[in-house]
Order: C-alpha cells, then sequence, then structure tokens
C-alpha cells in the first residue's frame, strides 16, 4: 500500500493553491476555485483542494513535507512572505524540523529527517 494523496477541503482554494506553490508543489488538474490537484517535486505523491462552505478549520493532522535543504527552504519561503511557527530546530527523536500553517489553517510540517526517517536507532526490528 502507497499514500496517494491528501486532500484538503478549504473555503479558500486560490490561497491555499497559490501556498502549496510556494513550497514547490505543481498544480497538475486546475478547476480552480472548485478543484486543483498538485504534484509532490520529490516521488509522486499529490495534493487535492477542494472547496468546501464549512469547513472545520481545527485539525489534528499534521503534513510532513522532507526537504534536504530545510535551512534554505524556510528562508526562500520566509523571503516569499510565508510566516513560520518554529524556526527549523533539531529535535531528539534525531529529525530537524520547522511548522508553519496553510491559508485554511492546517499545519505544515517541513523536515529533515534522512536515513532516521525510516531506520531510526531504536526501530522496531
Amino acid at each position: 500500500m502507497n499514500l496517494n494523496q491528501v486532500t484538503i477541503y478549504t473555503d479558500k482554494p486560490l490561497e491555499t493553491a497559490e501556498f502549496y506553490c510556494k513550497l514547490g508543489l505543481q498544480i497538475i488538474v486546475d478547476s480552480l476555485p472548485r478543484y486543483a490537484r498538485l504534484l509532490c517535486p520529490d516521488g509522486d505523491s499529490t495534493l487535492s483542494i477542494h472547496t468546501a462552505e464549512n469547513v472545520e478549520n481545527s485539525s489534528n493532522i499534521v503534513l510532513y513535507f522532507e526537504c534536504a535543504n530545510l535551512d534554505e527552504k524556510a528562508k526562500e519561503l520566509k523571503n516569499l512572505g510565508l510566516e513560520f511557527e518554529q524556526e527549523p530546530q533539531d529535535e531528539s527523536w534525531l529529525w530537524r524540523e520547522s511548522y508553519l500553517k496553510d491559508p485554511s489553517g492546517n499545519r505544515i510540517c517541513l523536515f529533515y529527517a534522512g536515513e532516521n526517517r525510516q531506520n531510526p536507532p531504536w526501530r522496531v526490528k
């Protein structure tokens, strides 16, 4: 099984699509403002944006995007006007992480984990 896509329902489809384009995703289906599908720059996962009227802005889901050059990416995104909740920092679980929110209020983690993403020292054998 492979995670194919995530769909975000939003009442701000244009702003949300623009946000994810700034992150580096590419629109491959453009039916905005109703719908858009974006391809991640690495791999073949996609993210969909779908218009909805009654959107619940509180979510317990965090979208994680791995960036080999996390610090450079964070600086680039700040220069594009995106605001971070947390600057890149090293975490005790051996990942380097930063956090921001998309225009729909979804929490986004940009991180770098390298080999520790799937093979941390405490991985179950």
